[in-house]
């Protein structure tokens, strides 16, 4: 199934200002384009929105986020920069993010 940016917007809690400014940032490497040109949103891209929403939330800058997505887009080649240069932020992402025992 393929989504608009209107609906994807609305399925990840952003506007489709956010997404077409993370696009033009280079967020979004992974996002196809119709025919037409449209951006044409699939499944798997709503866990690639989790993680950037995620690592926004740490105040990681968005250069340090594209740098993060083009290594994952570049595979396991690029694991030890990943776990390396962002264990921090993403630990801090985690913590911040999970529910507090005492939320339960």
């Amino acid at each position: 199934m393929s989504y608009t940016i209107a609906q994807a917007a609305r399925r990840a809690g952003l506007t489709a200002h956010t997404l077409r400014y993370y696009d033009k940032e280079g967020l979004l490497p992974f996002v196809d384009r119709s025919p037409s040109g449209f951006r044409a949103f699939k499944e798997s891209d709503f866990e690639w929105l989790s993680v950037i929403t995620c690592l926004k939330s740490t105040g990681m800058p968005i250069r340090d986020i594209r740098q993060f997505i083009d290594w994952c887009v570049q595979g396991d080649s690029t694991l030890a920069d990943r776990l390396i240069e962002d264990y921090t932020v993403l630990c801090n992402c985690l913590l911040y993010t999970s529910p507090s025992p005492r939320d339960r």
